[in-house]
């Protein structure tokens, strides 16, 4: 990257079913945490990017989200964008922030997302905001692919991508002898880290038999092994160097070495080689000037555990195929050799879907420098976070994989 860009601070608010708040007070929350951790006020502000996709749908909020829910936090006057790229809406904001700070623009920006997401008297509009997250003009294919991989129609009572994810996570099972209690594996290490997570939604740790007798949601997976349905925000502080010394943040700054976003591609369903996780990580690790054996720590995008998986290898931590015996010896586990979400994954920690991407940097930057307490990995200084969201042709429309670096 021609200029640096760091993050100065974070925040975020516990995540659940938080019935009594709403996007205003959720961001307000989380807000207030990232200056705070920065040691920044509003006025050092100079701009800011607002993520969030579920508020039209769900409130009937369909514009100016981010003016909205920033203003009673005194933050006005100022360039505001609201971005929505689905799940991939929070990591998206920091890719735009930067293309902010390395123009020349400012100092000093703000990411933020939130979501209020849990609605018990809206299940019809909650699965339609879901569904939303796919072509709807092109519904059979969507079906048609859910078909070729081997997979039923979509049951009632359950979001369209947990269909999507297991008709890929049974393709990948026949590829790779892949097994069920792989995916439980997975499901179980996060669960046992979401335990220690204050801000986790799921705070039980489960073995994998537990995960494995779980209440049946598709086949292969059961309840453990997806991610909820979630309320909560998170914020970012980032800067560029000027902006860095003027907070006087550099002793607790984490370094962005590089974020890359790409959109879904016309690949056939088999060119695995270009899946659209491996194509932004390719880009991600050109731009840090690192790779895969350089990385401590790792945030991916469970929204499944198959997902978790199937990120793993596109982040070329491991070949494909090979996931299964390495969770089985540990190495994606704390204290293995390349630690994977280890604040819970989305299957724990929970899913608020404009939020998720941030959330994955407030726990990579924790962990690089150093206050992750008992989900800490030892002189952690490389991480990378996975975020992807939508889903188009036969991938995820859009991913962003973002390279960080303890600063100090």
């Amino acid at each position: 990257m021609t200029t640096e860009v760091f993050i100065a601070g974070v925040g975020m608010t516990a995540l659940g079913k938080r019935l009594d708040q709403s996007v205003k007070s959720l961001t307000a929350e989380a807000v207030r945490a990232a200056l705070a951790d920065a040691g920044a006020d509003r006025a050092d502000i100079g701009a800011a990017w607002f993520s969030n996709t579920r508020q039209p749908m769900l409130e009937g909020q369909n514009t100016v989200r981010g003016q909205i829910a920033l203003r009673p936090l005194g933050l006005a006057g100022i360039p505001i964008v609201n971005v929505e790229n689905a799940c991939a809406s929070g990591s998206t904001a920091l890719w735009l922030a930067i293309q902010w700070l390395r123009a020349g623009e400012g100092e000093i920006a703000l990411i933020v997302g939130a979501e209020k997401m849990v609605w018990p008297d809206r299940p019809d509009r909650v699965a339609a905001a879901f569904a939303g997250g796919t072509d709807i003009h092109d519904r059979e294919g969507v079906l048609a692919f859910i078909r070729e991989l081997g997979g039923a129609a979509p049951g009632e009572g359950r979001s369209l991508f947990m269909d999507l994810y297991a008709a890929q996570a049974r393709a990948h099972m026949a590829r790779h002898g892949t097994t069920v209690e792989d995916f439980a594996r997975a499901a179980a290490k996060n669960h046992a880290a979401g335990a220690l997570n204050p801000y986790a939604q799921y705070r039980t740790a489960m073995t994998v038999e537990q995960v494995l007798a779980d209440k049946p949601v598709v086949h292969p997976f059961t309840r453990a092994m997806c991610a909820p349905v979630s309320d909560g925000a998170a914020a970012a502080v980032v800067c560029n160097l000027a902006g860095l010394m003027r907070l006087g943040a550099a002793a607790r700054a984490v370094r962005v070495r590089g974020c890359a976003l790409v959109s879904a591609s016309l690949r056939e369903a088999s060119d695995l080689d270009n899946h659209i996780g491996r194509r932004a990580a390719l880009a991600a690790w050109a731009q840090a000037g690192v790779g895969p054996e350089d990385v401590d720590v790792v945030e991916v995008h469970d929204a499944t555990s198959y997902a978790e998986v199937q990120q793993i290898e596109n982040l070329g931590l491991a070949e494909p195929g090979t996931v299964g015996a390495r969770l089985r010896r540990g190495d994606f586990a704390l204290g293995g050799r390349s630690p994977v979400n280890t604040t819970g994954g989305l299957v724990a920690k929970g899913h608020p879907v404009g939020a998720t991407g941030i959330i994955q940097l407030h726990d990579l930057t924790r962990q690089l420098r150093g206050e992750a307490g008992p989900v800490q990995v030892a002189g952690a200084r490389i991480a990378v976070a996975e975020n992807g969201g939508g889903f188009l042709g036969v991938e995820e429309a859009a991913t962003v994989v973002t390279v960080l670096e303890r600063a100090a």
